[in-house]
């Protein structure tokens, strides 16, 4: 991703600080051309003004000599001061050529140089012969001639090495005039100069600001004014907006960003508003699973009420029965055996029918199959199927109802359930395809294991009443009983296929019913066919077969 605004901006700094540090150099030329021009100045004054007071010491040290020689005074002191400030002062000029030299104060004349050169020399003989001619010049006798005196010293005081003096200093009066003339001519010329520089750097630099300035400024407004506008429409929860910036500079990522921040939230937003609806429909069909599953207590709660009615009914006729059977029997005169033992079958059956009720009522009143304790152990399935199979052959034979095997039995197979419990289970499927046959009725069972060799299945097939195709889905409710098992058989308490499912899921198996049963090899379609599955045994690692199991 190209940083193409930040590259702008990082440029329009570079220049803004080259143009910074380009004024910095113009000052520091400046102020050092500053510094040249003042110094040369300095050094053309300097040597101007030592010309003229060496020319005004000379003619002061003149003056002196001729008040000495007229005897108008002249102290001694006074002439070797003057004396003395004029070497001083040649010194001075001579150390002031060279300061100029090396300023380039007369690097556009030599000429200029040559000349100064040679005056200062020629000066200089002159102050060594004017110091000797002073100090040997006696005062003048009364009688001496003045004019032929004055005219021997201005010889002294006018000529040096065959030259005039006065129009040699007064030349180099003129030419240190016209270099001071110069130099201050070049100094303004370098002042104005850099005062335009000045100017004109100012005035970029203002201009490069004022143009970066409003470059950015509107390079920022529109990007700054979308960006603005998203975060208030974000704030705002309109989620559907989006940041609408060209390019792929960094306020366009910072767009992208955004505008892929509103898409995830947006999404989430739906997502949740999803998973609200999904967990109100949960909540809705939770509710409505509870308020059927209260409706369905409540029909088992009537249902029961009505069976503990009915039961107590039950109780009470199969009681007087009895009673009223031994009564009779035993009022009156002795008769015969054959009446009695009728009379005591009689009994048998009414006591038999009795303790159907009476063990309808024990599991009902247990009220909860799921907490029935299981004391597994391995065992061959024949060994419970052979005692329910005793048992049910003799209600089969009390009802006239034939019992018959189909396929090769449980032989080899093993299961890990409790012996007891399994024989109830088989027994109420065999007991309860009993009931509800027709007399000459045949029940069929048979035993067949799965493929996998995992599960087992038993199947209990009658030729009886069936059971209604709405009625089906009921028949494991407790106390549910159907219209034609009521009409077949009065009294039940329906508790017998539900005891045993409750039974079968105890022992990690299933039951269902099929209703009307499909057509077999040896059985027609019709009837009821129950469908018992069973987990067969397994043989685990360094575990015994034979070893009972526990639940």
């Amino acid at each position: 991703m190209q940083a193409m605004f930040r590259r702008r901006l990082s440029w329009v700094l570079i220049v803004l600080a080259a143009c910074v540090v380009l004024q910095g150099l113009g000052a520091v030329w400046a102020l050092r051309e500053a510094e040249r021009q003042v110094v040369r100045g300095r050094i053309a004054s300097d040597i101007l003004q030592r010309f003229v007071e060496l020319s005004a010491t000379k003619q002061r040290l003149r003056s002196w000599l001729t008040q000495h020689q007229i005897g108008a005074g002249g102290d001694l002191a006074e002439r070797d001061a003057l004396e003395l400030r004029m070497r001083t002062l040649l010194d001075e000029l001579l150390a002031l050529a060279q300061a100029a030299t090396a300023a380039g104060l007369d690097a556009a004349d030599r000429s200029e140089h040559e000349a100064r050169t040679e005056a200062l020399q020629v000066l200089r003989h002159s102050v060594n012969t004017l110091g000797h001619a002073i100090r040997e010049a006696p005062p003048l006798s009364p009688d001496a001639q003045a004019g032929e005196a004055w005219d021997a010293l201005a010889d002294v005081f006018e000529r040096a090495e065959g030259r005039e003096l006065r129009p040699l200093i007064a030349q180099s009066i003129a030419r240190e005039h016209s270099a001071m003339a110069r130099e201050r001519a070049a100094a303004d010329t370098s002042l104005a100069r850099m005062q335009l520089l000045w100017i004109g750097m100012a005035l970029a630099l203002a201009l490069a600001a004022l143009g970066a300035t409003v470059y950015f400024g509107r390079a920022l407004r529109r990007p700054l004014d979308a960006l603005v506008g998203g975060a208030q429409a974000l704030r705002a929860g309109q989620l559907q907006h989006r940041i609408a910036l060209p390019g792929r500079d960094e306020f366009a990522d910072v767009g992208r960003s955004m505008d892929a921040m509103a898409e995830e939230l947006e999404q989430h937003r739906q997502r949740e508003a999803a998973q609200r609806h999904l967990l109100e429909a949960q909540v809705r069909e939770r509710t409505e699973d509870l308020h059927r599953a209260n409706e369905s207590l409540q029909r088992t709660d009537l249902r029961r009420r009505q069976l503990l009615a009915d039961i107590s009914h039950e109780l009470r006729t199969p009681t007087t029965a009895i009673r009223g059977e031994a009564e009779v029997t035993l009022r009156g005169p002795d008769r015969p055996a054959t009446e009695y033992r009728d009379a005591l079958r009689r009994i048998v059956d009414t006591s038999r029918q009795l303790g159907s009720v009476i063990d309808d009522l024990l599991a009902m009143a247990r009220s909860d199959l799921d907490t029935l304790s299981l004391v597994r152990e391995r065992i061959p399935l024949q060994q419970p199927l052979d005692d329910a199979l005793r048992q049910a052959t003799a209600l089969a034979a009390a009802s006239q109802v034939h019992l018959v095997a189909q396929g090769p039995g449980a032989d080899g197979l093993q299961v890990d359930a409790d012996p007891q419990r399994l024989a109830q289970l088989l027994l109420l499927l065999l007991d309860n395809a009993v009931r509800y046959s027709h007399p000459g009725g045949i029940v069929h069972w048979s035993v067949q294991p799965d493929t996998a060799g995992r599960m087992v299945e038993l199947r209990v097939q009658d030729e009886g009443i069936g059971i209604a195709p709405d009625e089906l889905p009921q028949v494991f409710e407790r106390h549910f009983r159907g219209a034609a098992a009521r009409r077949h058989r009065a009294s039940g308490s329906g508790l017998g296929l539900p005891i045993a499912r409750a039974l079968a899921q105890a022992h990690g198996g299933t039951l269902v019913l099929i209703s009307p049963a499909p057509a077999g090899e040896a059985s027609p379609a019709g009837g009821t066919c129950a469908v018992l599955s069973l987990p067969l045994a397994r043989d685990l690692p360094n575990e015994d077969p034979a070893a009972p199991g526990r639940t």
